[in-house]
């Protein structure tokens, strides 16, 4: 049980003298950060706490400076708790103009497991240490399963008008589709929230909000895509294109690969012994869409600053989404064969509905051979400052002399009747209608254009009208 708060000098004095214990510990100044935060962690993954700073290991009150920049240096070190801690460190004037801080965290059984700056921690009498593995998972294990995650909180102001209508019957018929959702299920959207588990007892939940809202700011700035275009291979370079957008999930994953698509260049070639051009950008683009909907569906929503980014650059394409991995999963092994660890098991689970994903982690290793596939490298998987970031290497600009094994399509700019002839030259028996599908143009421009190649000299018609063929003159 945490003792009671020390209101003045006096009480402070009795709590000191009753010395360090499960729920108490002293530190004599916050040069000992690191290791009081330590403790805070484990406080919190048991029944709380609280941590004195000014106070000797045997219980002197000896006090220290507390400028605005130690109240900044713990702001800054508290920002290492996953999930977020707001713990606000409270001041007990001494004599001479020192003071004493106090850290204090309360039981919070229902986002246990905590961990600072990557590690679990826990209380062992009056000493902290590192979590064992395998609590850890057990409580990891237990959280997914909790009752009250954030996203199956209540929200009590939200209405079934604030919902995108449209998106959730959408969800419906996706869902009968994959056999996912019963086939009888009605078109009434809020009989659909309760059949995705989405809206318990008649109130809508946080998922809901994320999913379907449209009511977006300024409750929910974490609902936002950052999409942009640089010139160069940093941030810093010319900016060519920068959206900001406030979106629900499924509406996201939509406008991010519809912002890729007109992003990236689209080259095309014609695969060696095939008649019809191949269309391809330099990413390919299920791998974006598996990565864009894993960036949508597993990020830590419950921080307002929180948000999705997608980066494009000569050079490369980065995904970001805020939010650590599970710390049952680590980076490596997300390039190989991985157990899936929901962080939002309603949201994913909607997005399962739908037949958008699987839930049997394979979702990375099928970005890498899609890539594999497609002639470039594999991404890598990286966190920094608190963000999963996965980077596609590949070049993003049009490579104006390109020596490549197989042909590559013409220029846009190169006229029709050019394209013709390329076309013709690699496959002579090739029709009319495959000349219209390959070059992307009507087959009363390709008729066009061979009448007037013929009439140039260009063309030569062998055989009768019908059942003969054209042939390029060289």
């Amino acid at each position: 049980m945490i003792p009671k708060l020390p209101a003045n000098l006096k009480e402070l004095r009795v709590l000191v003298r009753q010395g360090e214990g499960r729920t108490v510990e002293f530190k004599r100044s916050t040069g000992e950060l690191q290791e009081a935060l330590q403790s805070v962690c484990a406080f919190l993954n048991g029944s709380g706490g609280m941590v004195l700073f000014g106070i000797s290991p045997g219980g002197r009150l000896e006090g220290q400076q507390v400028s605005d920049r130690t109240l900044r240096d713990i702001a800054q070190a508290m920002e290492k708790f996953e999930p977020p801690v707001n713990a606000p460190p409270h001041r007990l004037p001494l004599d001479g103009g020192l003071e004493v801080l106090r850290l204090q965290v309360e039981e919070t059984s229902d986002s246990v497991p905590f961990t600072y700056d990557g590690r679990p921690y826990g209380r062992i009498g009056s000493a902290t240490r590192k979590m064992p593995q395998p609590r850890y998972e057990k409580l990891l294990l237990e959280r997914g399963h909790a009752k009250r995650r954030w996203e199956n909180l209540p929200v009590e102001e939200l209405t079934l008008k604030d919902l995108d209508r449209k998106e959730i019957l959408r969800t419906r018929e996706l869902a009968i589709q994959q056999n996912r959702i019963s086939a009888d299920t009605s078109r009434d959207i809020g009989d659909i929230l309760d059949r995705l588990g989405l809206r318990r007892n008649g109130v809508l939940t946080q998922a809901v909000q994320m999913l379907y809202g449209t009511r977006l700011l300024p409750d929910y700035p974490q609902c936002l895509l950052k999409m942009g275009r640089f010139r160069g291979m940093e941030i810093t370079g010319e900016i060519v294109d920068n959206r900001q957008e406030f979106l629900h999930a499924f509406a996201m994953v939509r406008e991010g690969l519809a912002f890729l698509e007109r992003t990236m260049p689209l080259g095309a070639r014609f695969p060696e012994g095939q008649i019809f051009r191949e269309d391809r950008f330099p990413v390919p683009l299920n791998a974006l869409r598996e990565i864009l909907l894993n960036a949508v569906m597993h990020r830590d929503y419950s921080s307002a600053g929180g948000h999705v980014a997608i980066v494009v650059f000569d050079d490369r394409v980065e995904v970001r989404s805020y939010g650590r991995l599970p710390p049952v999963v680590t980076l490596e092994q997300l390039s190989g064969p991985h157990l899936s660890e929901l962080r939002n098991p309603l949201i994913a689970g909607a997005f399962h509905r739908t037949g958008a994903v699987e839930c049997w982690g394979r979702g990375t290793n099928r970005v890498i051979a899609e890539c594999e596939r497609h002639g470039i490298a594999s991404p890598v998987f990286e966190e920094r400052q608190g963000f999963v970031i996965v980077t596609f290497r590949a070049p993003m600009v049009p490579a104006a002399k390109a020596e490549t094994a197989q042909a590559i399509i013409p220029r846009t700019s190169e006229k029709t009747s050019e394209k013709i002839l390329a076309l013709m030259a690699r496959h002579p028996e090739i029709t009319i209608a495959e000349l219209a599908e390959g070059i992307g143009v009507t087959t009363r421009s390709i008729e066009r254009n061979l009448k007037n190649l013929h009439l140039q000299g260009r063309l030569k018609r062998v055989g009768p009208d019908k059942g003969g063929h054209w042939e390029v003159v060289k």
